[in-house]
């Protein structure tokens, strides 16, 4: 076993308490509170951990490195969710009100618990970041106000990986009379792929095999029973924890050819090769932009932050998929609070002030360069209509000791998303009896 995997396990322990376990210090009036909803414990620890540990330790570094954000200083606390929907619901509400000015925004790392705080964040006037999973059709700033998936959504990433696997195939009408698996994860984050699926599989005449697996994932041996009678010509995999190397170790045992095996953004990582040791070689998963290895700023979170300071990070650790991962998360909320210095100043926000930084947060090359993040991400731009903000992804590929990127960048097709996101919303907005924005006269 590879000894990441072994500190993995050990500070699945060690984190239980988490930050949020630690009486918190009390606030100083110039502090900006920011809650991140963690699990350090239970099925989905080992993908649940090095995402905090990469979140946390970024606002350490601001802190220590910068002196908080134009001098205010962020206070954060972790609170447990093991990845359920009514846990995540009880953090939320015991967190929302602390700070000077509340909490600044939520980061669910649950599309379960992203479904049940989109129906309270446009009361209590909290954005939700959701960067890279949560509701796709919440791309439409205009009905969902206060719902930021930024980076990309699971329609997108759906997208990508068709093209991808029509690239391989040699074109998409070569997809005509395929058969496409979707092992998914039995949850609102497994599903929401299925439409952007369903709508390809009809235009381009392939047969869409959905094969649901029950929470956390670690038996499979019905449904990839079915894919060896079935024998598809590629699967996808929406999976999630343990659930991500059970299925690499069921592919191994009934023969699938791992190579013929994409996972989503949130199934290439570590955590989810190394378990099934040689037996991943050959997997292939999408990349939210970036991957593993060092960017620029991994040199000053390794000399302000990791290791010190209450971080649980170990240095070798700091540059894997999720760690990186929950860096550019925490990154984003920390540029989404500068914007919105510019119009209200440098004092703590409250979330409705964060929500329009948020909604006009604009990273060019140039400013991803100054924060350290170059060649990581692609520009990003947020606006009323479009919470998304850019559709660009890459294929990786294991090759039995890392991840090595395979493609070059894909664009999320907008003339097949776009429509969706407008229709579904729309249906959303009429059930909810929201009336949506003009986005013509926000500024």
């Amino acid at each position: 076993m590879d000894k990441k995997t072994f500190g993995l396990a050990a500070m699945a322990l060690a984190g239980a308490i988490g930050l949020g376990g630690i009486a918190a210090p009390a606030f100083a009036q110039n502090e900006q509170f920011i809650p991140i909803l963690s699990y350090r414990t239970g099925a989905y620890a080992p993908n649940g951990i090095p995402f905090a540990n990469g979140m946390s330790d970024y606002y350490r570094m601001i802190n220590a490195r910068d002196g908080g954000i134009n001098g205010v200083k962020i206070q954060f606390e972790e609170c447990e969710t093991g990845y359920a929907t009514d846990k995540g619901v009880e953090c939320y509400e015991r967190l929302k009100a602390k700070g000077p000015t509340g909490a600044a925004f939520f980061n669910p790392l649950s599309t379960g618990i992203t479904f049940a705080l989109t129906e309270k964040a446009p009361v209590d006037k909290i954005p939700i970041i959701t960067m890279g999973y949560g509701r796709s059709e919440s791309r439409n700033g205009a009905v969902f106000t206060w719902n930021f998936p930024l980076l990309g959504t699971y329609w997108t990433a759906a997208n990508i990986a068709m093209q991808h696997i029509a690239k391989e195939m040699g074109g998409f009408d070569k997809l005509k009379g395929k058969k496409i698996a979707l092992v998914f994860h039995d949850s609102p984050y497994g599903k929401e792929p299925i439409p952007m699926l369903t709508e390809m599989s009809k235009l381009l005449g392939f047969e869409l095999v959905l094969l649901p697996v029950t929470h956390p994932g670690v038996e499979q041996k019905s449904q990839w029973l079915q894919i060896r009678q079935q024998r598809p010509d590629y699967v996808l995999l929406w999976g999630w924890g343990v659930m991500n190397s059970t299925s690499v170790k069921e592919a191994a045992a009934v023969g699938y050819p791992r190579d013929k095996m994409l996972g989503v953004w949130w199934s290439g990582a570590e955590p989810d090769v190394l378990p099934a040791g040689d037996q991943s070689t050959g997997y292939k998963a999408l990349m939210l932009q970036h991957g593993a290895g060092k960017f620029p700023v991994h040199a000053d979170m390794l000399k302000f932050a990791v290791g010190k300071d209450g971080s649980q990070t170990k240095p070798d650790e700091a540059d894997d998929v999720l760690y990186n991962r929950g860096m550019v998360n925490a990154m984003l909320g920390v540029e989404a609070i500068r914007t919105a210095q510019k119009k209200f100043g440098n004092k703590p926000l409250t979330g409705e002030q964060i929500r329009w930084g948020l909604e006009n947060l604009d990273l060019s090359d140039a400013r991803l360069k100054e924060l350290g993040f170059e060649g990581a991400l692609k520009p990003l731009k947020i606006s009323c209509t479009d919470h998304e903000g850019t559709r660009f992804g890459r294929v990786q590929q294991w090759d039995g000791k890392q991840w090595k990127v395979i493609s070059d960048w894909y664009e999320g097709d907008d003339k097949l998303l776009a429509p969706m996101v407008r229709d579904v919303s729309a249906k959303y907005a009429d059930e909810k009896k929201i009336a949506p924005r003009d986005c013509s006269k926000e500024s």
